[in-house]
């Protein structure tokens, strides 16, 4: 190849420089265009997650809050559960519980007692541990006489044995109330009560005069 074949091939050669530059400088915009979608992507992405991490976090504080015995799930008015004026009974797979004769008797200053009959009728035995009245009133639980079996009185609550029945009142256990308030017009009083097995149930109970 001769001077003058080079001379008309190095326009050619320039341009071809011009055309990768002009590519070169176009390329950083078609990255971009091309990246922005993903960009985008990611970022809807990560917000999502975000946001359910936050909706579980939130989720479990408030499944992990301890319920309190005034705030806890009633067993009335789901199955095997009856209830009557003074009167109810829990009747499950594993749970024989029956409440009679429920009536509180106060004076005009609100204190008294609570009687009823609290049969055991289940394989394992049972625990009274809590009794509430309405405005957050709580009764005192007294033990029977012995210091150990049926009645008793410990740290878990009163004992009920299995297949046995314990009155509460006379000489056996206690519920102590004390200025009581929330009677009905109809002279009933909302009671709840805590037991170690059964949970939490309510009934009405008469009110009587001591």
């Amino acid at each position: 190849m001769n001077t003058c074949e080079l001379s008309r091939l190095h326009p050619v050669h320039r341009l071809s420089r011009a055309r990768g530059r002009q590519q070169n400088r176009n390329r950083p915009w078609r990255n971009a265009r091309i990246k922005g979608p993903a960009t985008r992507h990611r970022t809807a992405l990560a917000a999502a997650l975000s946001a359910a991490l936050i909706a579980l976090t939130a989720g479990c504080g408030s499944a992990g809050h301890p319920s309190s015995p005034g705030s806890g799930t009633s067993r009335a008015a789901t199955p095997g559960v009856t209830s009557a004026l003074g009167r109810l009974s829990v009747h499950t797979a594993d749970i024989d519980l029956t409440i009679t004769s429920a009536v509180v008797h106060l004076d005009r200053s609100g204190d008294g007692t609570l009687s009823m009959s609290v049969r055991n009728g289940g394989a394992v035995p049972e625990h009274l541990g809590m009794v509430a009245t309405p405005d957050e009133g709580r009764g005192v639980l007294v033990g029977g006489r012995s210091a150990e079996g049926n009645g008793s009185l410990s740290t878990a609550g009163i004992l009920l044995l299995s297949g046995t029945t314990v009155a509460f009142h006379g000489d056996g256990p206690r519920v102590e109330l004390h200025h009581v308030r929330g009677i009905t017009a109809g002279h009933t009083l909302p009671v709840s009560l805590q037991f170690g097995v059964a949970g939490l149930v309510r009934l009405q109970v008469r009110v009587a005069s001591s």
